[in-house]
C-alpha cells in the first residue's frame, strides 16, 4: 500500500482520475474497494444531501469500530482535495476521516502514552487483507505530507471546526516538520476559539513528541503553569505536557486538573478531535482519569 499510494501521479490526484487507481485489489470492511470511487465522486458533487450520505458511508467502510484499513490510504489524496474544494459544510468531517485513517485506534485509551500516539503495533494485521495496519497508517501519513500545500490554507478557514480538524490532520505529517510546526504555532498565537486552541496545542505536542523536539516539554509547562492564561489553554497544555513528559505529575498540575472547574470544560472540549475517539461523551474526563489515576478502573458515572 505504501508503494501504491506513493506512486499515484499528481495529475491523477488533481484530476480525480479514479480509474487509474487499483481499488479492486483492496477491499474495505464491508465489501469491495471498487465501491469507493463512486462514494468519493458523490462526496465531491454539488448535491449536499447525497454528499453527506456518501461521507457517512465512507466513515462506515473505512473506519469500522475505530480501525483503519488499507484501501483508506488510497482515498487520502482525494479526500484532501474534496475537503479543499468541496462542500464547506462537510469539510471538517472529511478532514477528520483523513486523520482517522492515518492513526491508530484510541477507543477507551486516553493515557499519557497513547493520546498522541499515531503508529500501530507492527504485529497487528488487518483482518481482510492480512497487511500490517501500521503500513496503512504510514501510507496515509505520507499522502498527507505530499499534500500539505492543501492544508496550510485551511488553518485560516472561517469555520472553527475546519481549523481544528486541519490541525488534527497536519499533526500526522512525516516531513516538512519545521514548516508544519511553525504554521501550528502561528495559528495558536492568533486563535480565539477554545476548541481550536486546544487542538493546535495537541497538534504541536504530537509533532514535537514524534520528532523529539527537546524544547516542547518546557513550552507546554510554561503554558499550563501560567494562571493568566485562559483555562482551555492551560488544560490543553496540561494534556500536552503529560504526553510529552515522563516525570511524575507535579502537585501544581494535579491541583489544576482535579479542580471541579476543569471538569466543567468536558462538554465544550468534546469537540477537540483527539478527545472524542477516547470517549464519545466524556473525552476530557476520561483522559484526566487515565493520566492522573491509571490504576483505578474508569467509570463514566
Amino acid at each position: 500500500m505504501r508503494t501504491v499510494v506513493s506512486a499515484i501521479p499528481r495529475g491523477v490526484k488533481d484530476g480525480f482520475e479514479y480509474g487509474e487507481i487499483p481499488w479492486q485489489r483492496f477491499p474495505h470492511f464491508y465489501g469491495s474497494g471498487e465501491e469507493i470511487p463512486g462514494l468519493l465522486a458523490t462526496l465531491a458533487s454539488k448535491d449536499a444531501e447525497a454528499a453527506g450520505r456518501a461521507l457517512w458511508q465512507l466513515w462506515t467502510d473505512l473506519h469500522h469500530q475505530g480501525s483503519t484499513i488499507a484501501v483508506g490510504a488510497l482515498t487520502v489524496p482525494f479526500l484532501l482535495r474534496i475537503a479543499a474544494t468541496g462542500s464547506p459544510g462537510l469539510r471538517a468531517e472529511t478532514l477528520c476521516l483523513v486523520a482517522s485513517i492515518g492513526r491508530c485506534q484510541h477507543h477507551g485509551d486516553g493515557s499519557r502514552e497513547c493520546l498522541l500516539a499515531v503508529s500501530e503495533d507492527p504485529l497487528l494485521m488487518e483482518g481482510t487483507t492480512e497487511c500490517p495496519v501500521d503500513w496503512t497508517i504510514q501510507a496515509a501519513r505520507d499522502a498527507i505530507t505530499s499534500d500539505l500545500h492543501l492544508l496550510f490554507p485551511l488553518l485560516l478557514d472561517p469555520d472553527p471546526a475546519v481549523r481544528s480538524a486541519t490541525a488534527f490532520v497536519m499533526a500526522e505529517a512525516t516531513g516538512d516538520i519545521p514548516h508544519v510546526s511553525s504554521a501550528l504555532h502561528r495559528g495558536l498565537a492568533t486563535e480565539d476559539d477554545p476548541v481550536v486552541q486546544v487542538s493546535l496545542i495537541l497538534a504541536i505536542a504530537q509533532v514535537a513528541r514524534e520528532h523529539h523536539d527537546e524544547h516542547a516539554h518546557a513550552w507546554a509547562r510554561h503554558l499550563w503553569s501560567d494562571p493568566g492564561r485562559p483555562p482551555q489553554i492551560r488544560i490543553g497544555a496540561a494534556l500536552a505536557w503529560l504526553c510529552l513528559a515522563d516525570d511524575p505529575v507535579p502537585d501544581e498540575l494535579r491541583t489544576l486538573l482535579t479542580d471541579p472547574s476543569t471538569s466543567q470544560h468536558n462538554d465544550l472540549l468534546q469537540r477537540v478531535p483527539w478527545l472524542s475517539p477516547v470517549d464519545s461523551h466524556n473525552g476530557l474526563r476520561r483522559c484526566l482519569h487515565d493520566m492522573l489515576t491509571p490504576h483505578i478502573p474508569w467509570t463514566s458515572a
